[in-house]
């Protein structure tokens, strides 16, 4: 079904609507690194029932933790927009930031100066090896999404991603945004 571009650093990754992997259903993944040892990324739309403050120690408790994939459960990972405040980070897509100073992010947010619309933090990461994740978009298992919005990575609620990322994808998949979640309840 998907046609897909090559994907790069800062691609985003769609799931096709009924992947069978649960880890990747109806998924949007950034790519926070991909070169010949492999590719690096984060789950953008997965949130965890869990919040920041539950796995760190700090004051202010309303920034949710998403799943980033299903390597490394016992690490965070983030995203932010933030570069003049965190520094360190690793550019990988316009104004997309991957890391930096852990330490000085959560000063940051404890003082109200980092937000929710400014940074995002994961449990996990997604992998492939080698050559994997080009067999994947090789099977349709994925659509390549090399030019979108920056706002889209920052969305909250998960399913509403998935359909604004497919959608800025172009007509030829704008309508498989309304499939539904499962097609035997239709």
């Amino acid at each position: 079904m998907f046609n897909s571009n090559p994907p790069k650093q800062g691609s985003l990754l769609l799931s096709e609507p009924f992947m069978l992997d649960p880890n990747f259903e109806r998924s949007v993944v950034l790519l926070c690194e991909h070169n010949e040892d492999g590719t690096i990324g984060l789950i953008l739309n997965q949130r965890s029932s869990l919040l920041l403050s539950d796995v760190v120690d700090m004051d202010v408790a309303d920034f949710p933790l998403y799943i980033g994939g299903p390597v490394q459960h016992n690490a965070i990972f983030y995203l932010h927009r933030a570069p003049e405040k965190i520094e360190n980070g690793k550019l990988i897509y316009k104004d997309i930031y991957w890391g930096g100073d852990f330490e000085k992010a959560v000063f940051l947010i404890n003082e109200g100066i980092l937000s929710t619309t400014e940074i995002k933090f994961f449990l996990g990461y997604s992998g492939w090896s080698p050559g994997q994740l080009d067999e994947e978009i090789n099977q349709n298992s994925w659509a390549v999404h090399n030019e979108y919005s920056t706002e889209l990575t920052f969305l909250t609620d998960g399913e509403d991603l998935w359909k604004q990322a497919l959608i800025s994808l172009g007509p030829k998949y704008a309508h498989v945004a309304n499939f539904p979640k499962s097609p035997y309840l239709n």
